[in-house]
C-alpha cells in the first residue's frame, strides 16, 4: 500500500547549514517531521555544493511521519550576483547597471540551472538567464 501524502513544504535552506533553529525547526516541527533527521539528510546531500548557497527545497511529508526532499540548484539571481561579484542588484534596473557578466559565465550558470529550467537546450536556458540578469540591472558582455 502506498504512503498517504499529507502535504508539501517549500523552504530555502543554505547548503550544508541546516539546523533545528528557525525557520526550519518550527516549519517541520509543527507538521510532525523529525527535524534532526531532515537536517542530517539535507547536510549530507548538499556537502558537495558551495557552503551557504541558498537551496530551494521541496519537502513532501506523509502520514507515517516520513518525508522525501527534492533539492534544487541555487537561484539564478544568487549565481548571477556571485559571477558579477556583487552584494546586491541594481536599485533601478533598466536605468543603471550594477555589474557585468560574460557570455561564458551566463553559459556556465545556464548549464548549472538546466535541470530546474523549462528549456530544451542550453541556448534557451541562456536566454532565461540573460533575462534574469537584465531584470537585476546586470549587463551581459561578450
Amino acid at each position: 500500500m502506498a504512503k498517504k501524502k499529507i502535504g508539501v513544504i517549500k523552504l530555502q535552506v543554505p547548503a550544508g547549514k541546516a539546523n533545528p533553529s528557525p525557520p526550519i525547526g518550527p516549519a517541520l516541527g509543527q507538521r510532525g517531521i523529525n527535524i534532526m533527521e531532515f537536517c542530517k539528510a539535507f547536510n549530507a546531500k548538499t556537502q558537495e555544493m558551495e557552503s551557504g548557497a541558498p537551496c530551494p527545497t521541496i519537502i513532501t511529508y506523509y502520514q507515517d511521519k516520513s518525508f522525501t526532499m527534492e533539492i534544487k540548484t541555487p537561484p539564478a539571481s544568487y549565481l548571477l550576483k556571485k559571477a558579477a561579484k556583487l552584494k546586491s542588484a541594481s536599485k533601478t534596473p533598466g536605468r543603471a547597471t550594477s555589474g557585468t557578466v560574460s557570455v561564458k559565465q551566463v553559459r556556465e550558470i545556464a548549464e548549472t540551472k538546466m535541470q530546474d529550467l523549462n528549456a530544451n537546450d542550453v541556448e534557451a536556458a541562456m536566454k532565461i538567464i540573460v533575462g534574469s540578469a537584465l531584470s537585476m540591472g546586470i549587463e551581459v558582455k561578450g
